[in-house]
């Protein structure tokens, strides 16, 4: 353990008052507000977890205090993201591309298009409980060096995790795909994993803004159909029907007629895929109302993955590369996974969603079924499972109320496509199978839109995140006046010269988002700033808090006018 990293633990422990003897895991200092015994203080539930994982660094951590998960929770509304307490002031609106008016022919009929209007939380959601938010990390920064930070994220923390899971006794899904740690070079140059696990990167956009690079991480999606997709009707593997499953879950998520692909031959699969007339060779696919191979009877619905569908989905460093160039780092800050295990019907999804509202209005809390190492039912069919560092950089699994903060956007907003954001933003047909790649990847605007979506973005929100903090975004793209500069926008090469951060940024981010691996706090945020970005709320006070008017309200459809990019390009 180098200097930092033993400064960082320790120090982080002191802070909240937790000793590193097993024998006082129980209790912190009178700092913790808690219940007394005797001369003692005992900590809160979520102290104690907290306390724990700083101290130990097992890949599954044992239930601490012994009390149901939920009994632990600090944040029963961890559903309610950190950028929710953005200020508006009446004007800024980062939250449009989160929160929008029912889908008319998609499965998503939340319609939270409210939600762009004013802060209708629960009483206890107008707490902002993101703590993190509001540090000041400066000085933790300084004490560490470019060397030892570039150093910690060209570390592999992804290869032993298979291993410690099992180990450990972990009863959850396992992760199986090679040599993740590689980024791009795990995968062929049309996206399939090299290991034969069934895996595939695709490219496509971030979402606006918090999967950016200059807000703090690079990421990547993976996608898996069940084997049945990946067969021929005899049940043996068949890249052609695996290519032909993927095209035509892509038309219907997309709702597309037709999209190219790599090659397929007709014959091998037995059907008129391009509607030519005539099985042969093609790279395109018409929209078909089934799936092909041994998934031909599989069970399709508009807009709705397979029952078996799974994303892998990794959370990065901002990886710096010689000559400066940014791109994912070796190590990994967390892998997140989630399963389709059933498939529901259109129908059964509009009454969750009516339910969901009822018990808004009687001011329940969210609440979701908890499947133990297989993480939290999102009560529309998926499960989400988390692993995270644990303060030595190894990955582990997520605790109970780290899963939960991924609910929120995986359940119910109304932006979503069946729960999911990366696929319906993938480059469509050929050019977007393959790892994620930002250069060369014109600024497409959304459906129903004609300037470019970062452009807009920028925009509407007026400035380069929900927190319009980025003092770097606001230089290179903001006028002295606080307007955009649209001109200077539209003369960037590409979303990867939009939304890059510059190597000194990179390095802060980076440093700042370890000394939060140091605290082990995740549940006050996973949030990387130097120091508290000042348009965020502590506590929402409707009577100071403005709403958004009609005008500076958006319909926003999640995904993109590819063609429309490509044609002006």
């Amino acid at each position: 353990m180098t200097i930092f990293r033993f400064l960082t633990h320790h120090r982080a422990c002191a802070r909240r008052g937790a000793w590193l003897s097993l024998a006082s895991l129980a209790f912190l200092s009178s700092q913790v507000v808690g219940e007394p015994i005797g001369t003692h203080v005992i900590a809160k539930p979520h102290e104690q977890v907290i306390a724990y994982l700083r101290a130990h660094e097992s890949a599954k951590p044992a239930p601490l205090p012994a009390l149901h998960p939920v009994r632990t929770v600090y944040n029963h509304e961890a559903i309610i993201p950190p950028q929710c307490y953005t200020r508006t002031e009446g004007r800024f609106n980062p939250c449009y591309v989160c929160h929008q008016a029912s889908q008319t022919a998609g499965e998503n009929s939340m319609d939270d298009w409210d939600l762009q209007a004013a802060y209708s939380f629960s009483d206890l959601g107008m707490t902002n409980h993101w703590q993190n938010l509001f540090e000041d990390r400066t000085a933790q920064l300084e004490e560490i060096s470019d060397e030892e930070i570039l150093g910690w994220i060209d570390e592999d923390n992804y290869s032993p995790l298979a291993a410690s899971l099992q180990s450990a006794g972990f009863d959850g899904w396992v992760p199986d795909l090679n040599d993740l740690q590689l980024a791009e070079r795990a995968f062929d140059a049309e996206g399939f994993a090299l290991d034969g696990s069934g895996w595939v990167a695709f490219n496509y956009k971030p979402f606006p803004s918090t999967f950016w690079p200059t807000n703090g991480s690079t990421d990547d999606v993976m996608i898996r159909l069940p084997e049945a997709f990946q067969a021929d009707k005899s049940g043996a593997y068949s890249r052609d029907v695996y290519i032909a499953n993927l095209a035509i879950l892509e038309l219907t998520i997309k709702d597309m007629a037709e999209v190219s692909t790599p090659p397929i031959d007709e014959r091998r699969i037995g059907k008129d895929l391009n509607g030519d007339g005539v099985l042969q060779m093609t790279a395109r696919v018409k929209r078909a109302e089934g799936y092909v191979g041994a998934a031909a009877g599989e069970h399709w619905e508009r807009s709705m993955y397979p029952a078996g569908t799974e994303f892998l989905h990794t959370v990065r460093y901002l990886g710096i590369r010689p000559g400066g160039e940014i791109g994912p780092s070796t190590r990994l800050k967390e892998v997140r996974y989630m399963k389709k295990w059933v498939a529901y019907r259109k129908r059964v999804y509009d009454r969750v969603y009516q339910l969901e509202g009822y018990e808004k209005e009687l001011g329940s809390l969210p609440s979701y079924h908890y499947l133990g190492d297989k993480g939290l039912d999102n009560k529309f069919g998926w499960a989400l499972q988390g692993f995270i560092e644990n303060p030595a950089g190894e990955l582990r699994a997520a605790t109970y109320e780290e899963n939960l903060f991924c609910m929120g956007c995986h359940t119910s907003i109304g932006a979503t496509i069946d729960k999911t954001f990366a696929f319906p933003r993938k480059v469509d047909g050929l050019e977007g199978w393959g790892y994620i790649n930002l250069q060369g990847m014109p600024d497409a605007p959304n459906k129903g839109e004609s300037l470019g979506e970062i452009a807009t973005y920028l925009q509407r929100v007026g400035g380069g995140g929900e927190f319009r903090s980025n003092q770097e975004m606001q230089a290179r793209w903001f006028k002295a006046d606080g307007s955009l500069d649209l001109d200077k926008v539209g003369q960037a090469e590409d979303v990867y010269a939009l939304i890059t951060p510059s190597v000194e940024r990179a390095l802060e981010l980076n440093k700042a988002y370890r000394a939060i691996v140091g605290e082990q706090d995740f549940i006050f945020g996973r949030d990387a700033f130097a120091s508290a970005p000042g348009n965020v709320l502590r506590k929402v006070d409707e009577a100071l808090a403005p709403t958004l008017a009609p005008e500076f309200q958006y319909r926003w459809d999640i995904r993109l006018d590819w063609p429309q990019a490509l044609a002006s390009d």
